[in-house]
């Protein structure tokens, strides 16, 4: 089987989920979050179209003080994963600020690397201030897919999301 190696960065504004959801796709658990610092990476590997594959996951820390450093990490991404909140309408509304913060740590157009939009915490469906048309418009306008929504807290959606980034990866490096 090919091993393929790929750096997959996750961004948005902090408190919307996106280290509780690298935990809870590496571990299978759900924890209490913590704030991250900067940034922090972990590692899996999956199978994906007969391709042995190897994510470096990085999680950025959302708060405003760290996005200077952000660029430099982002640099050799496969691929990214922009995180909101769906009970937190200020987390969608930062969007295109992470989309250019990542747009500048790849020194690349939009259409060059993949890049995905997930709402998370839909645990809290009957807190929804985040509505499938509000984000299917952004999806559009930036020529993105799709855009999935997810509960780490369940782990409706969880393996989806990375199975899909992966495959949209591949996709662009012409191994499927």
């Amino acid at each position: 089987m090919e091993e393929v190696k790929f750096k997959v960065c996750i961004l948005g504004d902090s408190s919307v989920g996106k280290t509780t959801l690298m935990n809870r796709y590496l571990t299978g658990l759900f924890k209490d979050p913590s704030k991250t610092l900067g940034a922090d990476f972990l590692i899996k590997y999956l199978d994906v179209s007969n391709k042995r594959v190897f994510l470096q996951i990085w999680d950025f820390a959302g708060e405003e003080r760290f996005r200077f450093i952000l660029p430099s990490y982002i640099q050799g991404a496969s691929g990214c994963i922009f995180m909101y909140d769906i009970t937190n309408c200020e987390s969608l509304a930062h969007f295109q600020d992470w989309y250019k913060v990542f747009l500048d740590g790849t020194n690349q157009n939009k259409q060059e690397i993949p890049f995905t939009i997930v709402g998370g915490k839909l645990d809290l469906e009957s807190e929804r201030k985040i509505f499938t048309e509000q984000v299917s418009k952004i999806a559009d306008d930036y020529k993105m897919s799709d855009f999935l929504e997810c509960s780490s807290k369940t782990g409706e959606n969880v393996e989806e999301i990375f199975v899909k980034i992966t495959k949209l990866m591949l996709q662009k490096v012409g191994l499927i």
